[in-house]
């Protein structure tokens, strides 16, 4: 490796061509990054006292050891956003001087020597025309603005972009061309060239990032499978793979969307979530666990990348799994995505059929929404999906999801009838992230011609105003704030309308037969079409029994709208739970039931259950367990002090009073790896919160940071 300061100018100057590998990510500055950097040109164009701006490093790859003499091309490991950046400025200058036949500049600065000096290579032809050589998916939109083109098909918008806004900028500072061409002269870089023989690109490449843009974890993935491979493989793997799943994902959500994708994918693979900054570490090990030949793991990914799109981006094609998956986005169970992502390659390898795929699909769409009917907390959702797949019987697919859905604990559970019915009877599901979910679930179910639900509003019958009229006050009764306030956004008072602004706090016979059209046609709800309002026309009055009787029926309804789990007796019966040892309670252990510890241990597990309702606690014959996934810290009662078995490995924990004691391979009762005792109720804040870290850590919490 040889590095030194250099002008940029000077580099661009003496360098035939700088091409972007295929592997590398597309090119990614924002209007931010361009503004900042245009800022910076500005300011040190001023200045006659600062002589240099530095702005990064550009970091290639040539055969020899030479800097900015060989003539072949440099392959560039780092710097394109700067390098692309300050082409697209330089680009945009020259076509303002050409344009407005300004006339040289600082001796170097006309239309024809920044074109000849820093964007072309005059003598030569086709790709090695260009001074610069960006990667597939940019090149042809550069290309096309040098030649003064129309744009391809689908252009690189962030290299139009950006184009256009330092055309727009160089305009506005037209009275500053030699400022702008002095802060272009100071712009100063590191120039890096690697030897092939003894750079090792891939580790260069992780290292530095400390400027511009940082990477993504798909960037990282992307040049750790492509950069080393021989160039036809590279070249091949690509353009069939790689370059596809870029134009399905699309140029913005490919930024949005593959980091995630990508840990979806290798949750669905390994069973464990790993966070959204580890992808790239968990990814590299995936493969050395695995063992795949690289043509075999990007043909997986790009696979399972068409299920993702499919799911996620609006891409099924088959209109019954389309429906369902739009259902799931709306509601928001990205935690079911890794599931959905090996069940679909299940289902493309024929181990069930699409009435069952879509059967799956709807499943896990009924639990998510009862269980946010039912007020059920989320957490450790994203871990039982994670492992769910693992635990599917293939031979009888459909059959054994549904058992595994039956046999979810109480904290996970899926909610029966009875409980899903009273829950969504008093509901409040004017809540913004399920309120348009449900309202057209409902209206639209069954329907062969659907209502474009999109074009109405949500309709208080009873209206939200605190101030109620007389006539409602008077229907409502003495009790009218009450009934107000309990029933307001409860499903039973909440419809659809295409005249909310009419209706607005009007009476309820109004709203029943009153509202009229533009051509006097009588539309109240009496003549609504919209099956929600079904039954209200024949209403006398809008009163607490009104509201839950409509309630009632709703609930009914959405009972086989989001159906329940069901299982066989038969296959139930081949997994019946062995019978249990037998039962201890807190009697067993005096220290806690009537000892010196009874007190400081109710105060403890009363803290310990508020953690989260899923909590549970179990006594044992040598301890206690307070479990959610599994035990995440056991009491084991002795007469001074309770020991706190907790599930953290020792380099885990943060314990900055230095108590805990690690007893990892060492012989101990209970279950974790680290141990603290508690003496005082004094003491109490810190052992929670040190117990708090190893729940957390069990149910997955902060899983993107």
């Amino acid at each position: 490796m040889i590095a030194r300061q250099a002008a940029l100018l000077k580099l661009l100057k003496t360098t035939t061509q700088f091409v972007i590998p295929i592997y590398q990510r597309n090119y990614s500055w924002t209007e931010a990054q361009c503004r900042q950097l245009w800022n910076d040109l500005l300011k040190v164009g001023r200045n006659e006292k600062l002589q240099a701006h530095f702005i990064g490093s550009i970091v290639y790859v040539e055969k020899g050891l030479s800097n900015r003499t060989s003539q072949e091309a440099m392959l560039i490991i780092d710097g394109q956003q700067r390098l692309t950046t300050c082409t697209l400025l330089l680009l945009a200058l020259s076509q303002h001087l050409e344009a407005n036949q300004v006339p040289e500049l600082l001796e170097q600065f006309s239309a024809k020597k920044i074109r000849n000096y820093y964007l072309v290579n005059p003598e030569e032809e086709g790709e090695r025309y260009y001074k610069l050589l960006l990667s597939e998916s940019d090149k042809e939109t550069l290309i096309s603005l040098m030649a003064g083109r129309p744009l391809p098909f689908e252009p690189s918008y962030l290299i139009q972009s950006n184009f256009g806004l330092f055309k727009s900028l160089i305009q506005e500072r037209g009275d500053e061309l030699e400022v702008i061409c002095k802060g272009l002269t100071k712009l100063v870089i590191v120039d890096i060239s690697l030897d092939r023989d003894q750079d090792n690109p891939q580790l260069i490449f992780e290292s530095m990032n400390s400027t511009g843009l940082a990477l993504s974890q798909a960037d990282l993935i992307r040049n750790f499978i492509l950069m080393g491979l021989e160039p036809t493989l590279q070249s091949e793997l690509y353009r069939g793979y790689w370059r596809p799943m870029e134009r399905a994902f699309g140029q913005a959500a490919y930024t949005t969307h593959f980091d995630v994708f990508m840990r979806d994918f290798l949750t669905a693979k390994t069973g464990s979530i790993p966070r959204i900054g580890d992808v790239y570490t968990e990814f590299k090990r995936y493969t050395q666990e695995s063992a795949l030949e690289v043509r075999g793991l990007v043909a997986d990914i790009h696979r399972f990348a068409q299920f993702y799109c499919a799911i996620v981006l609006t891409q099924e094609t088959t209109p019954v799994l389309a429906a369902a998956f739009h259902d799931l986005r709306e509601l928001d169970v990205k935690v079911a995505y890794p599931t959905l992502l090996a069940v679909y390659d299940d289902f493309k390898n024929d181990l069930l059929s699409l009435a069952d795929f879509v059967r799956i699909v709807r499943l896990i769409e009924s639990y998510m929404f009862r269980r946010a009917v039912c007020n059920i907390p989320t957490n450790s959702m994203n871990k039982m999906f994670a492992r769910f797949h693992s635990q599917i019987d293939k031979s009888r697919y459909l059959e054994s999801v549904e058992y595994l859905f039956s046999r979810l604990p109480s904290y996970r559970r899926f909610p029966v009838d009875n409980e899903f019915q009273r829950a969504f009877v008093s509901k409040d599901l004017y809540n913004p992230r399920l309120r348009s979910y449900w309202l057209r679930r409902m209206e639209n179910h069954g329907r062969r011609e659907r209502v474009a639900v999109e074009n109405y509003t949500i309709e208080h019958i009873l209206p939200q105003n605190p101030e109620l009229s007389s006539a409602w006050i008077e229907m409502l009764g003495p009790d009218w704030k009450a009934i107000q306030d309990k029933y307001l956004h409860t499903p039973g008072n909440l419809t659809l309308t295409g005249y909310n602004s009419q209706y607005s706090d009007r009476p309820f016979e109004y709203k029943r037969n009153g509202v009229q059209d533009a051509a006097g046609s009588p539309v109240g709800f009496a003549h609504s079409p919209l099956r929600l309002n079904a039954g209200l026309g024949t209403l006398e009055r809008w009163d607490e029994a009104a509201i839950l009787a409509r309630a009632q029926r709703l609930a009914t309804e959405a009972e086989e709208i989001w159906p329940a789990v069901r299982t066989t007796l038969e296959f139930k019966a081949e997994a019946t739970d062995p019978p249990s040892a037998k039962t201890f309670t807190i009697a067993d252990h005096p220290p806690i039931s009537t000892g010196p510890m009874q007190d400081l241990f109710e105060k403890l597990r009363s803290d310990v259950c508020s953690l989260d309702a899923c909590v549970s606690v179990e006594f044992l014959k040598q301890y206690v367990a307070f479990k959610a996934e599994t035990n995440f810290v056991d009491i084991i009662p002795q007469v001074k002090a309770l020991v706190l078995s907790i599930n953290l490995r020792i380099h885990e924990v943060e314990d900055p009073r230095g108590l805990c004691t690690d007893v990892a391979g060492k012989g101990h009762w209970a279950n974790g790896f680290i141990e603290l005792r508690l003496a005082t109720a004094s003491e109490l804040p810190y052992a929670l919160g040190i117990i708090r870290q190893a729940f957390e850590k069990q149910m997955g919490n902060n899983l993107d940071s």
